[in-house]
């Protein structure tokens, strides 16, 4: 991967077997990106992003203003989401097995009095995951109907700069696990956005159409998920 310099914005460049150029913005800091087709001079490729400069000073404006979740400290009555809803965390301490559950109001995690910040994280970030996958395959199985596709094999991990990832060849998706804080239709709108990877690995027009085809509101969610808060410590589309 080559990068280029333009005045105080650094940008990455991708060259591979495509037949136009691509230029991305991702959050949380504005990372400039551009896909471009083997064999094009980086002159042209400069040249090409410095017609696009003002948009892309537009969205990396726009992804630095964007509100970040406040440290977490996994205490009584902080704040913490799931499935999009804010809830309060209760914090229950008891001599057995760590586990968390969620009513209409609280996330409730039970653990031990000793246990630090960092065991609190994982014990709720397990529950995220799990959660989380049991959500997943639902709409793997409706998209799969729709799409005439099939998904291999799903994952959930922690992502840094991506809500979710495809590998076409081995059929494979990868979905971020910050998705469990996310509303539904989010969720669902990253679902279809990989799957249709699984039918064309780049983000060219044919892309576009078919997830129009696919899910027609795919816009509107994905505008949701990038205008919710990011966790703290920095982690598109």
């Amino acid at each position: 991967m080559a990068e280029i310099q333009l005045g105080d914005i650094p940008i990455e460049i991708v060259q591979k077997n495509i037949k136009n150029v691509h230029l991305s913005v991702h959050p949380p800091n504005g990372r400039v990106r551009v896909s471009a087709p083997l064999g094009m001079e980086i002159d042209t490729i400069r040249v090409f992003v410095i017609s696009k400069l003002s948009w892309v000073k537009q969205q990396q404006k726009k992804f630095i203003n964007q509100q970040r979740e406040a440290p977490r400290e996994f205490i009584e009555r902080e704040s913490h989401y799931f499935q999009g809803k804010r809830y309060q965390l209760r914090v229950k301490y008891v001599d057995a097995k760590p586990s968390v559950s969620v009513n209409h109001k609280y996330i409730v995690l039970e653990t031990r009095r000793e246990s630090s910040p960092e065991q609190r994280s994982k014990i709720l970030n397990e529950w995220y995951r799990l959660r989380l996958k049991s959500a997943i395959p639902e709409l793997i199985k409706q998209y799969e109907k729709i799409m005439q596709v099939s998904v291999a094999e799903f994952g959930v991990k922690k992502m840094k700069t991506k809500w979710g990832t495809c590998n076409p060849a081995a059929q494979r998706i990868w979905l971020n696990l910050e998705l469990a804080k996310k509303p539904p239709e989010c969720l669902e709108y990253i679902v279809v956005h990989e799957m249709t990877h699984l039918i064309e690995p780049t983000h060219n027009k044919r892309f576009t159409s078919l997830m129009d085809l696919f899910l027609p509101k795919w816009r509107l969610y994905k505008d949701e998920l990038n205008k919710l808060p990011v966790r703290h410590e920095n982690w598109s589309y």
